[in-house]
């Protein structure tokens, strides 16, 4: 895809991986659009944009399946449509309760549901576009202290796996899909993580490149960093004994036990 001219919608989009991705878009010579809850942190992040080329900014709670259309119809047709809105509430799966874990479930799976639903629809008219779905290499593999949200991330690779396989069986190969799975990435979201061995911290801007990088490129996978790229094949060839080792080695099992971050992505 050429980027240049088209349209982007960012959810989430206030900060972290969002603004970062949004800034590359622009700096590629698209339109965005940006979409968050927080109106305050919208502004600023619209001003900041701005002078790098068009932005428009509304507050959307991603959740609200009747206020996605509405601000859908408002934004008119999207060429790219970058899911990046997250949470994660840490903690046992015992002790998140009712709330956490609906909320968790609501912004991470239904909200990327939602606006696909919203925006889908008018790509596959014009035999063009792309959807991002930011999931996770918790949505990969289970991580301790945090059941709802890998549950969460799982569920957003099974959905982009199962709408790339319907485009492609409908023939409607001009509309793709781009799933992203990071470690933990430094946006505040995952403060007090102890990340595990061999997967540092990821900075937003860099792995804001490499999702812009495959949406350009028609990728299915950003799995970042390497490591990531080989929890597929540690699943698939070795048995749940061996995996759990090396869970254990790398301190995978132990990095949320310190979390500490915000619950908005």
């Amino acid at each position: 895809m050429d980027i240049k001219g088209r349209v982007v919608l960012v959810t989430g989009g206030a900060s972290g991986i969002g603004k970062a991705a949004a800034a590359l878009f622009l700096k590629a010579g698209a339109k965005v659009a940006l979409w968050d809850r927080d109106p305050a942190s919208l502004e600023s992040a619209a001003r900041e944009l701005s002078p790098l080329g068009p932005v428009t900014a509304r507050a959307v709670d991603v959740s609200d399946r009747a206020a996605v259309f509405l601000a859908a119809a408002e934004t008119g047709p999207v060429d790219v449509l970058d899911n990046n809105a997250g949470i994660v509430h840490g903690g046992d799966f015992l002790s998140a309760g009712e709330e956490s874990v609906r909320r968790t479930f609501e912004v991470n799976v239904l909200g990327p549901m939602w606006c696909t639903a919203a925006f889908l629809p008018g790509m596959i008219e014009r035999g063009s576009g792309r959807v991002v779905l930011m999931a996770s290499a918790a949505g990969l593999l289970g991580v301790p202290g945090m059941a709802a949200y890998s549950a969460s991330k799982h569920a957003v690779i099974g959905f982009g796996e199962s709408l790339r396989l319907e485009l492609r069986k409908s023939g409607r190969m001009g509309v793709g899909v781009t799933i992203v799975c990071p470690s933990f990435v430094k946006t505040g979201m995952f403060e007090g993580v102890k990340p595990p061995l061999l997967t540092p911290w990821l900075d937003p801007a860099d792995l804001a490149v490499k999702v812009v990088d495959a949406v350009a490129r028609d990728r299915l996978w950003v799995r970042e960093p390497f490591m990531v790229k080989l929890v597929p094949a540690l699943k698939g060839l070795t048995c749940p004994g061996i995996t759990d080792w090396v869970g254990d080695l790398l301190g995978m099992h132990r990095a949320m036990e310190e979390w500490t971050g915000r619950r908005k992505g």
